[in-house]
């Protein structure tokens, strides 16, 4: 997910709902593919860290093709889920799955950009982000926009994807991250937005650093969980209540 000022901008800048919108419908595809199918696995924790309870209402931001969504729809049936990402594209695919899974009239999926919500403050009681804040442009004011929707004591769960560590097997998931994932990406896509996704995570902070700007929006990190040799990481944050 990328989120600019506009949304609904034509212009395909790399990360923008735009270069999104080009590469929906091989979206999943690719997800799977590339990750082994890890990247389900991921989300699952992700949604366990939220620790949704029966009537919760949950914010998924970057949410694509609604992978997240679904899943925490689905891990608590009476749970309540907007999505919201600047490709609509990518959500008239995860409209798709939802009407396909009966899930449509609890999660809806709408535009938006995740420097600038749409909602009241203190209107959810936990909030996801899924391999999508490494897009956003200024990264602090959306982890603002996050905390002021966020209720007291709501939790928090990043997703996104990182170097990986040295070593033998880090060299290996290196040579995943850098060569196959742009060369598979741009053979079943017949684009350039998988290079894209190589040159941004290496320029996304690394772990500590990341925490850092999330304690700076006002947010208290609990937890930072690598994840596959740290391809991923995982990070955990509450509201905390004042005083």
């Amino acid at each position: 997910m990328s989120s600019s000022s506009n949304p609904n901008s034509l212009v395909r800048r790399d990360g923008s709902g735009a270069m999104f919108d080009g590469i929906a419908p091989r979206y999943d595809l690719l997800n799977r593919l590339l990750s082994f199918g890890l990247d389900q696995r991921w989300r699952k924790l992700a949604i366990t860290a939220l620790k949704l309870k029966p009537q919760s209402r949950i914010l998924d931001l970057a949410t694509g093709t609604g992978d997240v969504a679904i899943a925490a729809a689905q891990a608590v049936p009476t749970l309540t889920v907007i999505g919201v990402d600047p490709s609509e594209e990518m959500m008239v695919v995860g409209r798709r799955k939802l009407q396909a899974l009966g899930l449509a009239p609890r999660v809806s999926l709408e535009l938006g950009d995740a420097q600038a919500l749409a909602f009241e403050n203190s209107s959810f009681d936990g909030i996801s982000i899924a391999f999508g804040i490494r897009n956003v442009p200024d990264r602090v004011q959306a982890l603002r926009e996050m905390k002021r929707v966020l209720k007291p004591g709501g939790r928090l769960a990043i997703l996104e994807l990182s170097e990986p560590k040295a070593g033998v097997l880090g060299l290996l998931a290196k040579f995943h991250v850098h060569v196959l994932v742009p060369w598979v990406g741009a053979l079943i896509s017949g684009a350039h937005e998988y290079r894209y996704l190589q040159r941004s995570i290496a320029a996304f902070p690394p772990a500590h650093e990341f925490a850092k700007l999330i304690e700076a929006a006002g947010l208290a990190v609990e937890e930072i969980v690598p994840l596959t040799l740290g391809v991923a990481h995982l990070y955990v944050a509450e509201n905390r209540i004042s005083g």
